[in-house]
C-alpha cells in the first residue's frame, strides 16, 4: 500500500518538530524521550522517501546511517591495532637512527 506523499509529508514535518521538542526538553542524556523521537522520525523518513519514489520517481537528497553500536565500534578499533606489528616499525625507526635525516619543512 502505497501513502499518498502529502500525507508523508505532513507525517514526516509533524515528526521533526517532535523530535526538536524532545531534544529541547531533555531530561537527562540518556532520556529515553529522545530515542522515542528519533525512531519515530526515522520511520517517518522512509515512509516519505517510498512514497516520493513510488508516485513520482524522485528521492531526496537525504540517507539514514546505519547505527553502529558504540560497543563494537570499541572492538573494531582494537582488532585494527591488533593487525599492527609495532616491532617491525619500531625496528625500521631504530635502523635510520644512524643515518643522516633530511630537515622538516615548515
Amino acid at each position: 500500500m502505497t501513502v499518498e506523499p502529502r500525507a508523508a509529508l505532513d507525517r514526516l514535518v509533524a515528526a521533526l518538530e517532535a523530535h526538536h521538542h524532545a531534544v529541547a526538553t531533555r531530561r537527562s542524556d540518556d532520556d529515553p524521550a529522545v530515542d522515542d523521537a528519533y525512531d519515530v522520525l526515522a520511520d517517518a523518513y522512509e515512509v516519505y522517501e517510498d512514497s516520493l519514489a513510488t508516485v513520482f520517481g524522485e528521492v531526496t537528497p537525504f540517507y539514514l546511517a546505519d547505527e553502529v553500536d558504540e560497543d563494537d565500534e570499541d572492538d573494531d578499533a582494537d582488532e585494527d591495532l591488533d593487525d599492527i606489528d609495532f616491532d617491525d616499525d619500531l625496528g625500521e625507526v631504530e635502523e635510520a637512527e644512524g643515518e643522516p635525516q633530511p630537515a622538516q619543512q615548515r
